[in-house]
């Protein structure tokens, strides 16, 4: 759609540059009039094609960060296998959709290989579907039924660019199968970058691009088609990196929805994260204990919150993601003061999700054309 804009707008100022050099000249239609004014005429067709030019110019830069808007930065990973119908799924090495598998062709189909995580809610499994890698995940304890079953529900939701595909679900013996990404989860990017076929992408480039997916995946969560989510398996750090997965391209796509409830502001129905006391200084504000030490906790007596609780850990994730690369300073730079309305403790002045992805859009678009090679990029601050 953008690059037929574009051709659009050449091919109308290509006709008029053209058009401009065919008008006749002012000695034809005044050949009585002194040196000056035929001068003055035969600038006129110079000054339209400059002008075309500049135009032309402004459009293209336009079309450019409008694109970035729209598709997150432009890149392909925002529809990574093609849109398919609903209850279908296409995997990167897979030509067309298929409809999900459900029971009798998981039960048949789908080879366990070797166990490659565990948690509360699940067990994960390699697997293997028609010569396809898939991740295979089974309900751990009865005890956390509603928790997988909520998770399940969360992934028929929202499938969509920004969540792992889902291939196959069998509610009756409580399994689902995913796509299966074999660098693992966001905690694993420390490690798989200091490999050395992966140590070419440790740049601010890679480490900024993460953070976009991250911010754009909460905007997706927050205004999603089921409602206003919040993450509420992210307490820490780690359990926050834990949810999402890195794709073989340095993308991600968020995995873990076993808690997400929503929020209804309208109605004013606000969440509350778990029934048990959060501490920390990852976990937002609001999330904490208000009571003090003299009241012993009581989760009804827990005031609720809502998604601000999300962009109040924006700025620890992004702080994580871009490390020590050559060029982190200058984007730390850049973000500085977006990243601090973030921290606000009144949850109601803290940004959108879509205000921060809005200001790191437009600075990871002003270092790539400022300082389009990674040992420039200090010449910025």
């Amino acid at each position: 759609m953008q690059r037929q804009r574009v051709l659009e707008v050449t091919r109308f100022v290509s006709v008029l540059i053209v058009d401009s050099r065919s008008w006749p000249t002012a000695e034809a239609q005044h050949s009585n009039m002194g040196r000056s004014n035929s001068t003055t005429s035969r600038s006129v067709p110079v000054v339209l094609v400059c002008l075309g030019a500049l135009l032309l110019g402004n459009v293209v830069i336009y079309l450019y960060l409008d694109s970035l808007q729209q598709s997150g930065d432009g890149d392909p990973h925002l529809t990574p296998h093609g849109a398919c119908p609903p209850r279908h799924f296409r995997m990167a090495n897979m030509r067309n959709c298929s409809p999900w598998l459900e029971c009798p062709q998981m039960r048949a189909e789908v080879r366990k290989l070797k166990m490659i995580g565990q948690g509360a809610v699940k067990q994960v499994f390699l697997s293997e579907w028609k010569g396809h890698k898939v991740a295979l995940s089974k309900l751990s304890s009865p005890e956390y039924q509603e928790d997988f079953l909520h998770g399940l529900s969360m992934l028929q939701a929202l499938q969509g660019p920004h969540v792992v595909v889902l291939v196959g679900l069998c509610s009756e013996d409580h399994t689902l199968v995913t796509e299966y990404h074999p660098l693992g989860s966001l905690l694993n990017l420390v490690a798989v970058l200091a490999q050395e076929r992966h140590h070419v992408r440790d740049t601010w480039q890679t480490r900024l691009r993460l953070a976009l997916d991250y911010v754009s995946i909460l905007h997706y969560l927050h205004t999603s088609p089921a409602g206003t989510r919040v993450m509420c398996d992210s307490n820490d750090l780690v359990k926050t990196l834990s949810q999402f997965l890195l794709t073989s391209d340095f993308h991600l796509v968020v995995n873990d929805l076993d808690a997400l409830p929503e929020v209804r502001a309208p109605a004013g129905s606000l969440v509350r994260c778990g029934h048990r006391e959060l501490t920390g200084e990852f976990v937002a504000p609001e999330q904490l204990w208000p009571h003090g030490d003299g009241q012993p906790f009581a989760d009804e007596l827990m005031p609720g919150y809502d998604e601000k609780t999300d962009i109040w850990k924006i700025p620890d994730v992004t702080s994580f993601l871009m490390g020590r690369v050559a060029g982190g300073d200058v984007v730390h730079f850049h973000l500085f003061q977006i990243n601090g309305e973030c921290k606000r403790r009144d949850p109601h002045l803290r940004p959108s999700a879509m205000d921060v992805l809005s200001v790191y859009r437009s600075v990871y678009a002003t270092m790539m054309r400022d300082s389009p090679g990674p040992g420039a990029s200090r010449d910025m601050l």
